[in-house]
């Protein structure tokens, strides 16, 4: 199936997600006033969110790049977590915000959240730009949603679907084509 023959429902469009951003660029600011951020992306879905959020948030931030998997080539989570990429940063000592494109199991964050706690970071907050609470499996606390969605697949915006459709600039949901 190529992207030109899937048709693709927008469910954000690229003006309410960059008004989303700005909201919660101004909210982590207002949270961590006279404080600095050790910005963690979890690549690579929310690489796209990650820069977007970075770049209004007035604090100091320091990023940093994590790479995890749970999905595969599929279109559900398999439960286990695995780090593909680890950090090049130690989070120790520092304000750790967990930046993640979409939580719906909620294995990942889980996981994330222990993996920081254990590595001594000052404290551990977790932003996600999408929430599919509909899927959860496990209760993880989200600091910062950008928007709560139906249990639909999603695409655009830095999230894929067998690494395709990452560089939408909206959120949408893949209609495939009608087989011929």
């Amino acid at each position: 199936m190529s992207q030109m023959e899937d048709k693709i429902r927008v469910m954000l469009s690229e003006e309410e997600l960059d008004r989303r951003i700005r909201e919660l660029g101004a909210q982590i600011s207002a949270d961590y006033e006279g404080e600095s951020i050790f910005l963690v992306c979890i690549l690579k879905g929310a690489a796209m969110f990650a820069c977007e959020l970075a770049k209004r948030i007035t604090v100091p931030v320091v990023m940093d790049f994590m790479a995890t998997s749970s999905y595969g080539a599929g279109t559900v989570s398999t439960g286990e977590v695995k780090v593909k990429k680890d950090l090049d940063l130690s989070p120790e000592g520092k304000n750790v915000l967990i930046v993640e494109d979409i939580i719906d199991s909620g294995n990942t964050l889980n996981f994330l959240s222990r993996f920081f706690k254990e590595r001594n970071a000052k404290s551990v907050r977790m932003a996600t730009m999408l929430d599919k609470p509909d899927r959860r499996e496990v209760d993880v606390d989200v600091d910062y949603t950008g928007f709560t969605i139906p249990d639909e697949f999603v695409v655009g915006f830095g999230l894929d679907y067998d690494q395709r459709y990452r560089n939408l600039p909206y959120i949408g949901v893949v209609e495939p084509a009608e087989k011929q």
